[in-house]
């Protein structure tokens, strides 16, 4: 009798947590999500309190979070999360008023942030890039939040030594500040993509960085770019 040839394995799905306090926000996205292979939403939360819990409870791969929320807001929520144990990755979901808060969120620990005027596929999109372990934080608003910040003088911004690293993992710091792509880096500085990453991965190591947009942070913080570059 002839064994039966074992199919291909089931798609490795995204698991998602919803925190948002609108129950509308939620369900639009909930009913995009399941109609993909790869995204199940998990769990649905409506306060900041509740994202915390139930991450903790349901262990899932990206939480997207809206960042005013009663009670623990988004950014007081995200932060809870990166510090404890679970390895979920926080998106901060927001409007182009919220500015202020976005930076806070990104500083607290969240991967990137999704704008609630985007495309659902590009939410759906930016979801799997951040399950992927990649930070999402495109050069436009990369630029629009180091402009943002670089115009208000009553918020100095402390300078952070980086005499670890090279000249040449300084070059790479400045245009991952900037908002460039790997490849994009790759491009700029005559290298492979491959050595690029290369020199992400030192700065990650050497600055103590979690992903890339603390390398975006810490690049600011240190005077490296501006909102002229």
């Amino acid at each position: 009798m002839s064994e039966e040839t074992p199919g291909p394995p089931p798609p490795v799905r995204v698991r998602v947590l919803l925190a948002d306090d609108q129950p509308l926000v939620r369900t639009a996205l909930r009913m995009v999500m399941a109609e993909t292979s790869d995204i199940e939403v998990v769990g649905e939360a409506g306060t900041g309190d509740e994202a915390v819990r139930l991450t903790a409870e349901l262990v899932p791969d990206v939480v997207v979070m809206d960042i005013r929320m009663p009670g623990l807001n988004g950014i007081e929520a995200t932060e809870r999360i990166a510090a404890g144990p679970t390895t979920a990755h926080v998106v901060v979901l927001t409007t182009f008023d919220d500015d202020d808060y976005v930076y806070g969120a990104l500083r607290a620990g969240a991967a990137g942030f999704l704008v609630k005027d985007m495309a659902l596929e590009d939410i759906l999109a930016a979801v799997r890039v951040v399950a992927a372990g990649d930070a999402l934080l495109a050069p436009g608003v990369t630029r629009r939040l180091i402009k943002e910040f670089a115009d208000r003088p009553s918020s100095p911004v402390p300078q952070r030594p980086l005499t670890a690293i090279t000249d040449r993992e300084r070059e790479v710091l400045v245009l991952v500040g900037s908002g460039l792509s790997n490849a994009e880096i790759a491009e700029r500085l005559f290298i492979s993509v491959a050595t690029a990453k290369t020199y992400l991965t030192r700065l990650l190591a050497k600055l103590n960085a979690r992903d890339r947009v603390q390398l975006v942070i810490i690049a600011y913080e240190a005077g490296l770019v501006t909102a002229t570059r």
